[in-house]
């Protein structure tokens, strides 16, 4: 089974409102420059002579760009590019600044000026916000060396409420069209990417390209009007998204491994699971050959058999095989990684399993460590299996895995694994570690409890399926919360949006599924890339599966390259080499075919 779909008869299209988006769409002054530059009702486009210069990294870059006229939080809705030297010329003004002009002819790693893919990097985790980069950052030369145009957008986070973060993002992606004919790059080629919440939020901006949900948020804060919010790639890095149906998918893959539950918290999930069927059964999904996807039930555990769940076991089956394929014999593991490399030498896992801080510039909001800043609220349960030493043979590691009861067998004339079900590998090496309600928590003490919340920094429920969980338990427990949960729901925002709409515009399925309202209201990217730690326990391996799916079945979606690594959890999971040098890699692959 292999987790990618092509289509190398598709062209790619421009995307509206491109390049020629500025002339179009508004009137134009002279700068100081005496070049012409476009306004946007007091939005200004890109000074070109206001560029400075890394001599060391050769970079002309510019911050403190607003992208919008009517910001929200001035403090966050700024962006700042960054372009490889070759593209421009510069004089050096009194202040120290530049004044730049394009150099259409140069080349960059086979690209120019005019061809040079845009990357942004959307780095919030948990949901937060993407502090603005007010100086430059060496941790761009990666990709400027890659002849790629950086733009780093400054987004308001989850202490807004959603969908202030994409909204602002969207916004920033409007000004760079809007402000083409004055800055190198091909607007045309658009690529977002980043890991977790950035993940996330790569996702929701990849398949939402100019959806109309978005537009009176972006009327709000003054962003750019009659100009394509589209891109046209994405990657995205253990993304939590899908939240519409994360907490039953939660409860459905890995309810089985909590302990302690009261009767009627016991009650709760196993109803979620319960409902998760429902919500496949009714999704339409389909695998790559067109084959319907559904959940039935089973004399074990709630609805662990179908089409559905053979897909997924599928899944754990063949990340278990590429890691035995990837990986040289004798192989060192690490007690703390259930199967993750154990540093450098002879024998390690291949990929690097980075947290996110290396590769996109900016500020860690909050401080501390990568999971204080998710807010994950984490039990005492654990992973069954902890890997520690060394194995000397491929047969050796499935010996260790099956240590405690034998759930794995490996045909080594084949090369295959196969797994005796799904309960085994999630009790082995991706317990819940979230407490029930594993999204939207129901002491509204989550992240994405904020992040639906309204705009004050407190906390709100949003999930309709949790609530008719609880409405259908008849318990003081249960119709304490359900009452809790319908007051949060019918809440309104400043646009009078209630948190059910503005969690579908949080969700990628939302514009990519034909049985979803949204489908075909949107701009879909084209391209997308989606790496996952199997191990991981932040979600379900459904989230990443169901995107992947309905990724699959969408028309306008030409290219998804999908892997589950095994042994890595929640981290920039790659199955070879690292993060950065594969996403330029991917990047170059999609613009350069």
């Amino acid at each position: 089974m292999k987790h990618r779909k092509t289509i190398t008869a598709m062209a790619v299209t421009i995307l509206a409102g491109g390049s020629a988006a500025c002339s179009a769409s508004a009137p134009a002054e002279e700068d100081s420059s005496g070049e012409t530059a476009a306004v946007y009702e007091g939005l200004s486009g890109i000074d070109n002579t206001k560029w400075q210069y890394n001599e060391e990294d050769d970079v002309w870059y510019q911050t403190g760009i607003a992208y919008c006229s009517n910001p929200a939080d001035a403090s966050y809705e700024t962006l700042a590019v960054f372009v490889p030297g070759a593209y421009m010329s510069g004089t050096e003004n009194s202040d120290g600044t530049y004044t730049c002009a394009v150099t259409a002819e140069a080349e960059v790693n086979g690209y120019t000026a005019v061809t040079a893919p845009v990357v942004m990097p959307i780095n919030t985790p948990g949901y937060s916000a993407q502090a603005p980069l007010t100086d430059y950052s060496s941790a761009v030369k990666d990709y400027t060396d890659a002849g790629f145009v950086y733009v780093h957008a400054g987004c308001r986070g989850r202490d807004a409420g959603a969908p202030a973060g994409v909204t602002d993002l969207k916004a920033a992606i409007r000004y760079i069209r809007y402000t083409a004919d004055t800055l190198p790059g091909d607007t045309n080629s658009i690529f977002t990417f980043g890991m977790s919440g950035g993940g996330a939020q790569s996702a929701v901006v990849g398949a939402s390209g100019d959806s109309p949900m978005y537009d009176a948020y972006l009327k709000e804060i003054g962003a750019v009007e009659g100009v394509s919010d589209a891109v046209l790639g994405s990657m995205c890095w253990c993304p939590i998204t899908n939240l519409d149906s994360a907490d039953a998918a939660y409860e459905w893959m890995m309810g089985t491994t909590r302990t302690g539950l009261s009767s009627d918290e016991q009650a709760v999930s196993d109803q979620l699971a319960r409902y998760f069927a429902e919500y496949v059964n009714n999704a339409g999904f389909v695998d790559e050959n067109g084959n319907a996807l559904t959940l039935e039930e089973s004399e074990e555990g709630i609805y662990q058999a179908g089409s559905y769940y053979e897909y997924l076991k599928g899944m754990i089956e063949e990340s278990l095989e590429n890691f035995l394929e990837d990986t040289e014999f004798p192989y060192t593991a690490s007690a703390s990684g259930g199967g993750q490399m154990d540093g450098p030498g002879n024998g390690e896992r291949p990929g690097d399993g980075q947290k996110p801080d290396g590769d996109f510039p900016g500020e860690k909001p909050d401080g501390g460590n990568f999971e204080d800043m998710d807010d994950i609220t984490r039990n005492d349960t654990s992973s069954g299996i902890s890997l520690d030493g060394t194995y000397e043979t491929v047969q050796d590691y499935i010996d260790a895995l099956n240590a405690d009861g034998e759930w794995v067998s490996y045909d080594a004339s084949t090369g295959t694994v196969t797994i005796k079900d799904i309960a085994s590998f999630v009790q082995a090496f991706k317990t819940a570690s979230k407490n029930l309600g594993a999204f939207d928590q129901l002491d509204r003490g989550q992240g994405e409890n904020t992040l639906f919340g309204y705009g004050d920094g407190s906390g709100a429920h949003f999930d309709t399926i949790l609530k008719d969980v609880l409405s259908s338990i008849n318990s003081v427990f249960a119709n304490d919360y359900a009452q809790e949960y319908d007051a949060d729901l019918m809440k309104t925002d400043s646009v009078g949006n209630t948190a059910e709409t503005r969690v579908n515009m949080y969700t990628p399925l939302y514009w990519l599924l034909s049985s979803e309202d949204g489908y075909e209201t949107g701009t879909p990217a084209k391209y997308w890339r989606i790496r996952t730690g199997i191990n991981q326990s932040d979600c379900a391996l459904c989230t990443e599966a169901d995107l992947l799916l309905a990724l699959q079945s969408s028309s306008s979606v030409a290219d998804v390259d999908f892997e589950t690594v095994w042994g890595q959890g929640h981290t920039m999971a790659e199955r070879s080499g690292n993060s950065t040098d594969n996403f330029i890699a991917w990047v170059k692959e999609c613009t350069q075919q």
